[in-house]
């Protein structure tokens, strides 16, 4: 019987060790990064052009972007009494993207007449996701769900 006990101590401490060694030698993974880039919740309404406007569709852009010449032409079918639209290149207003922020291109934001941002897409929507997003802001509850693509910018 001591043989046996001496046997199972030897090989729950053979076990410890290689748990430990092995435990030490796996690294857990790194920490991830939330998806994305940041958006800005608040506009400078007077940073665009009329800003009287109810709403305001802006795009930061590149000019050497493809996608986002397809966002601008998409985003500037908006423009009407109630909603101005604008495209704002990095190389003609670098400042306007350094104070907003901007680390992607095409960025849509859609925001009231106060500023606040209600709709965004980074990347280029597309024009039924844009309209219905531009309804939904308007009016909120116009658009079904299933419509309701955008990502929308928390209320302030």
């Amino acid at each position: 019987m001591g043989v046996q006990l001496v046997i199972a101590v030897v090989v729950v401490v053979a076990v410890v060790v290689a748990a430990t060694v092995i435990q030490r030698r796996t690294r857990p993974d790194p920490p991830t990064q939330a998806p994305g880039y940041p958006v800005p919740t608040q506009l400078d309404r007077a940073d665009f052009d009329r800003p009287d406007a109810p709403w305001l569709v802006v795009v930061f852009s590149s000019a050497t972007c493809m996608s986002c010449a397809e966002a601008w032409e998409k985003a500037r079918q908006l423009e009407s009494d109630a909603v101005a639209v604008q495209d704002v290149e990095v190389a003609a207003r670098k400042d306007l993207h350094e104070r907003y922020a901007i680390e992607a291109v095409p960025m849509l934001l859609i925001a009231d007449g106060e500023g606040a941002v209600r709709a965004s897409y980074v990347g280029t929507p597309t024009a039924a996701d844009l309209w219905a997003a531009m309804a939904e802001v308007r009016e909120p509850g116009s658009t079904p769900p299933a419509c309701d693509h955008h990502q929308s910018a928390p209320a302030t």
